[in-house]
């Protein structure tokens, strides 16, 4: 009888934490700063189709995901430079508007607080846009205003390319690259102005000499939109911690990337040793022009428990949130998973739906609450309404 009684108190327990966790995150503002699936749609998939096995996201995995508002990311690569990138990101904007036109009854276009609570509370997914890669500008500051007008509310500063007024960590780091280190002259106009504008400046992709030369200028707090803990895993692209505590000193906001490789410093050595002992295999599907993304997806067909196992633990983003909530405090950490735009998000979290599980994870870590509420979304709000206080 003893034991029964035991068995039911655990059941319940359990069944009540699993509703805790669940009516958390549904509680919430859900706010994802880095999303790539407009790439996708411009190659003819869309989101409004149930898109699994295809994309990381389409609708209705966002509401499985709790997700309340989603940065769209407006992107390209060095290959739409001038006379080619600014018109590539109209492209992209167009197709947002169009889509949320065509579903008005859950979708609503985000450009400022306000409208943010207003899609929060119809119960809409909130869209914002979030241009990732300062050449789509083409060295215009017109062409930043028409982006800004348009609805753009951050704008990643470089890609992997450099611009002629700002350094890649890509750049940076290569010793090929021998030009000019950090903000040009020009360059700082850029972050004037986007302070002026209220666009939030974002420093994923800085190079260490941009990043410094930003944060000496900018007035406004800064926006990391996709990236992690450098200590953590010393990539290129992830943070240090110097950096950390500028960003936390600026009052601004890092969100934290789901990228395998950005996660975890052993995923490249293992991926290297699976892709060599498939190599005629992905060979073929090479000749045959897939994407990273498409190829990924066939070989996890195939070589499930094989491709699952290249994955990051879990576990390993809950640290990196965890490191930053250390040494810079809980207002200065969120999420930007980089669906669609990654091959390897960490295991169990393979596309947008399976958000619910962070806060899962964060309440069974011992996080209250409302510190959970700032992680997800609450974070970059005060971050937005903050770009946006004073702007003209």
């Amino acid at each position: 009888m003893i034991r029964l009684l035991h068995f039911f108190l655990l059941f319940i327990s359990t069944l009540s934490f699993g509703q805790s966790y669940k009516q958390i995150h549904a509680d919430a503002t859900v706010i994802d700063t880095h999303n790539d699936v407009l790439i996708s749609i411009l190659k003819g998939l869309s989101i409004e189709e149930d898109l699994t096995g295809k994309t990381h996201s389409d609708i209705e995995r966002f509401r499985k995901g709790g997700v309340d508002v989603q940065v769209f990311s407006i992107w390209s690569d060095e290959r739409y430079g001038n006379g080619k990138g600014f018109r590539f990101a109209n492209r992209q904007i167009d197709s947002l508007y169009a889509i949320t036109a065509r579903n008005k009854h859950r979708l609503m276009i985000v450009t400022n607080p306000a409208q943010l609570i207003k899609a929060v509370g119809q119960k809409k997914l909130g869209v914002m846009m979030g241009m990732e890669g300062g050449h789509m500008i083409e060295d215009n500051l017109s062409y930043l205003d028409s982006l800004y007008n348009r609805g753009v509310r951050y704008m990643t500063l470089t890609w992997n390319n450099s611009t002629s007024w700002a350094t890649s960590a890509a750049d940076e780091t290569s010793l090929s690259f021998t030009g000019q280190k950090g903000l040009s002259t020009f360059g700082q106009e850029v972050i004037k102005r986007m302070n002026e504008l209220g666009m939030m400046v974002d420093l994923s992709h800085a190079g260490e000499k941009m990043f410094w030369d930003v944060m000496k200028l900018t007035t406004k707090p800064v926006l990391v939109s996709h990236s992690c803990v450098y200590a953590l895993c010393p990539h290129r692209r992830n943070l240090k911690d110097d950096q950390i505590k500028a960003i936390a000193k600026n009052d601004g906001v890092i969100h934290i990337n789901f990228y395998s490789g950005f996660l975890d410093s052993n995923y490249e050595k293992r991926k290297n040793t699976f892709l060599r002992e498939h190599a005629a295999e992905l060979d073929s599907l090479k000749s045959e022009k897939l994407q990273e993304f498409e190829i990924d997806m066939w070989l996890t067909a195939k070589y499930p428990k094989e491709m699952e196992s290249l994955h990051a633990p879990f576990s390993i983003l809950i640290d990196h949130i965890e490191y930053i909530i250390k040494l810079a405090g809980i207002d200065h950490v969120g999420l930007g998973s980089d669906y669609d735009g990654i091959e390897s998000p960490p295991q169990h979290l393979e596309d947008v739906s399976k958000l619910p599980l962070i806060t899962k994870a964060l309440l069974e870590k011992g996080y209250s609450k409302k510190d959970i509420e700032k992680i997800l979304g609450g974070n970059f709000i005060r971050v937005f309404k903050a770009n946006q206080t004073n702007s003209k």
